[in-house]
């Protein structure tokens, strides 16, 4: 009996990596990632399409968000806005944040879906990263859910799964472990293509999450400062 469809919004980072392996579990996933203009852009497309061949999915979609990077606001897309060094401690939104993003990024997932019949659409938010990050928040995912029933056709029912919304960065390295999860194959670093900085934030709260895991970061970094 073949699986049911999930579309699964991959961006090429560990989060959504282990998303797509825990999606994997129950569901054919349909690969989606979006270019948005954001500094790690060719990076992260590579990153994206090693995973699906990993995976071997047969359905996956590249979007580009033009409109992103020409509206700005964010370091990740103006490079007139510096990449601010890790504060682990911040409770203010980061420069990193990109307006809006995870809804643009669910409103082509919902699309796309409709029209496969899929049942669901994965994305990798982690409310650790939300106290920045206000489309991480669990009520904004429920918030969009029910929009979608409102906006799709009749009969459609389309669920949005966050599986590691409220794992620690440690508890998703442990669970891609366990998953064989190829987090080899990922980036997450905000700022640069070679070899990951190692000090913008996502770089420090992978590092982070690795450290506490007891497992070394199998990706090359230019520094790897101890932030446990």
């Amino acid at each position: 009996m073949s699986k049911e469809i999930a579309v699964v919004a991959v961006s090429g980072g560990m989060d959504s990596c282990v998303t797509a392996a825990i999606a994997g579990l129950e569901y054919e996933p349909a690969f989606i990632h979006t270019n948005y203009g954001q500094r790690t852009e060719n990076r992260e497309l590579k990153a994206f399409n090693n995973i699906a061949d990993f995976y071997k999915a047969d359905k996956r979609l590249v979007i580009d968000f033009t409109h992103l990077a020409k509206i700005g606001g964010s370091s990740l897309t103006d490079k007139n806005i510096e990449v601010t060094k890790a504060d682990l401690d911040n409770k203010e939104i980061p420069s990193s944040y990109v307006p809006f993003r995870n809804a643009n990024i669910l409103a082509a997932a919902v699309s796309w879906a409709e029209v496969l019949g899929a049942k669901a659409v994965f994305i990798g938010a982690v409310y650790e990263d939300s106290s920045g990050y206000p489309d991480c928040r669990p009520e904004f995912f429920s918030a969009y859910e029910k929009m979608i029933d409102l906006g799709t056709k009749p009969g459609t029912s389309i669920k949005i799964v966050t599986p590691i919304i409220h794992m620690s960065k440690s508890q998703i390295v442990k669970k891609g472990i366990e998953l064989n999860a190829p987090l080899n194959l990922t980036w997450s670093c905000y700022q640069s293509e070679d070899e990951a900085c190692g000090v913008c934030d996502s770089c420090a709260l992978r590092l982070r999450g690795f450290h506490a895991a007891g497992v070394e970061d199998p990706i090359p970094y230019k520094v790897r400062p101890d932030y446990f």
